[in-house]
């Protein structure tokens, strides 16, 4: 069977979210080129057509679980988006559709205006943590959040869900980390540091599960640690996209996250 499954990383998602213009803003394309978070609303709310906007640190757990869930789904299409939180807050704000909508924070939700949040509910499904990331066998002998005030560090934006965090975790600690950039979602923050380009980055610790032996995770202090919690919602009235979201809450959906090394909500 032919996987129909579409994505847009969080770094296209990113850079297209700065050319909204009006409504119908999209950060998604599907692989004919085509703007698929920005077709129509009653595109979105196809019947086999779900629009999925979600958080950079759930790239790889949502893109299991949609895969499984088209392979149980014949026909049906799912078009991941995904992008920090405040740029997918942003989106819909501009006006881009979505059948499902999942952020890293439940922060995020509450900045949105009445309008675009009335009548949608947010269920809690999975709770983070956050990590130092290093290069490959951290060659700066980070050792914890003090290690980050003499070596060149990356985080996440103030204003995103993972620099949120990160500033929380900092302050604990009472460390003024040494601070070299400020990058837009979790996915691009890590690969400052996969790439060599910086010395550590504080992400979350499922990112730097995902990026496997590119990074090598520090554990932070439990004292200094900070957890967020995740929330979905369904966007649309799309049958499927209620489906989807079962899913994710569900069972499978709890194995796939907690393999991916998120922690059950409260």
């Amino acid at each position: 069977m032919n996987r129909s499954l579409t994505t847009a990383t969080a770094a296209t998602a990113s850079a297209a979210v700065l050319g909204l213009s009006g409504c119908g803003g999209s950060s998604s394309t599907n692989s004919s080129g085509s703007n698929a978070a920005g077709s129509s609303s009653a595109t979105a709310s196809s019947s086999k057509t779900i629009t999925v906007l979600a958080a950079a640190s759930l790239t790889e757990s949502f893109t299991k679980l949609a895969e499984d869930f088209e392979k149980n789904h014949p026909g049906v299409e799912i078009k991941m988006s995904f992008a920090g939180s405040q740029d997918i807050a942003r989106q819909l704000k501009g006006g881009a559709p979505a059948d499902v909508v999942a952020m890293a924070d439940t922060t995020t939700p509450k900045t949105m205006p009445i309008d675009i949040t009335q009548g949608k509910t947010w269920t809690d499904f999975a709770t983070n943590e956050l990590e130092i990331a290093t290069p490959k066998g951290n060659p700066g002998h980070v050792s914890d959040l003090a290690s980050l005030a003499k070596v060149n560090t990356v985080l996440c934006a103030k204003t995103v869900p993972c620099g949120r965090a990160a500033g929380k975790a900092l302050t604990k600690a009472n460390v003024h980390a040494h601070v070299v950039s400020y990058e837009q979602n979790v996915k691009s923050t890590l690969a400052k540091v996969s790439s060599g380009d910086a010395d550590a980055a504080v992400v979350y610790r499922t990112d730097v599960k995902a990026a496997g032996d590119k990074v090598t995770g520090v554990d932070i202090a439990s004292g200094s640690n900070v957890k967020t919690t995740l929330p979905i919602a369904t966007w649309s009235d799309n049958e499927y996209a209620k489906q989807f979201v079962q899913l994710i809450t569900g069972a499978e959906g709890r194995k796939v996250l907690s393999d991916a090394g998120f922690g059950s909500p409260s």
